[in-house]
């Protein structure tokens, strides 16, 4: 991290509360800046242009992760709501930025805005030839126009704003509630409880076949850091870690780590999602240096240990 960068600055980090947002928050409030903003949703609505318009004044950088998001099944059962309330959210705190003269925005969006059948691994150049996997493509599409207001508002208006692609994440402090979980979570909180049940079998969504690549939360709040500090171009930006696994692998190492012996039944009739997703990672590591620095095994570890020892209160 660049410590002067920071010094003396106001950030507002939107969505500072969450999963990926309390460890960006910990890292620059290390750096001394004047102050950061978290808005949380309870008290401030940004879907609300006014509530906007408010929380962005005298603000120096604004990271934006704040966004209504789930695992398959919340797609599936949510789309309208996960359109409307991440597009509103988008375009109201980047236009209110604009015009209360912040300095930085970065634009944090997802792997969903990737096209459902893109050559592996995912080039951001890939990005519009084609419509998203259809179960998160409302979320997705509504998150890719973040992109598309930050480039035009940097044309027309010399507005610093950049867009950041993640790839799924995981690590200690996810959301494990099954109604809201992506799979990682979701997987260690099925497996740990079934291994407490003494249960003889798991049932997972899928065929297991779908491949996916995970980065360690804190490595992804690095690279957010990182691109803060250092990106100033109109391109997007994949942040991932280069590493694939097939769900079946996935849920096999989980298993293993949990000491869970049962059988692995694949309910087929469940949607697999993106058959497959891997990120090309060497634009991040060009622009601003980042690479991913966890061990699959041992982020895996660390979130099991977590969700262990915090079951109680998930």
């Amino acid at each position: 991290m660049n410590n002067n960068f920071w010094r003396n600055k106001n950030v507002l980090v939107t969505g500072g509360g969450g999963f990926l947002g309390r460890y960006i928050v910990d890292k620059i409030a290390k750096n001394h800046p004047r102050n950061i903003l978290i808005p949380r949703s309870k008290d401030y609505d940004l879907r609300d242009k006014g509530v906007c318009t408010k929380i962005v004044k005298e603000q120096d950088v604004i990271i934006h992760l704040a966004a209504n998001v789930g695992g398959i099944g919340y797609n599936l059962d949510h789309p309208g709501e996960l359109f409307y309330d991440n597009i509103l959210m988008g375009v109201h705190m980047m236009e209110e930025s604009r015009k209360a003269g912040v300095n930085k925005f970065v634009a944090v969006g997802t792997i969903c805005a990737y096209p459902k059948i893109t050559p592996v691994p995912f080039h951001e150049d890939n990005l519009w030839n084609g419509y998203p996997e259809e179960t998160n493509a409302p979320y997705g599409l509504a998150k890719k126009m973040l992109l598309v207001q930050s480039q035009a508002y940097r044309k027309q208006y010399g507005f610093n704003s950049i867009f950041l692609l993640p790839v799924n994440l995981y690590g200690p402090g996810d959301k494990f509630d099954p109604s809201v979980s992506h799979v990682i979570p979701a997987l260690i909180k099925k497996v740990v409880e079934a291994k407490l049940r003494g249960d003889k079998h798991i049932v997972v969504w899928g065929t297991g076949e779908a491949t996916r690549e995970f980065l360690y939360v804190e490595d992804a709040a690095e690279a957010i850091i990182l691109a803060a500090e250092k990106y100033n171009k109109e391109f997007p930006v994949n942040i991932g870690s280069h590493f694939e696994i097939s769900i079946k692998n996935l849920v096999e190492k989980i298993c293993g780590l949990v000491g869970f012996s049962g059988k692995i039944v694949h309910d087929t009739l469940k949607p697999d999602g993106q058959p497959r997703r891997k990120l090309d990672t060497k634009r991040a590591y060009q622009e601003f240096g980042f690479k991913a620095k966890t061990d699959f095994t041992e982020g895996l570890k660390k979130t099991i240990d977590w969700y262990i020892k915090n079951r109680n209160t998930q």
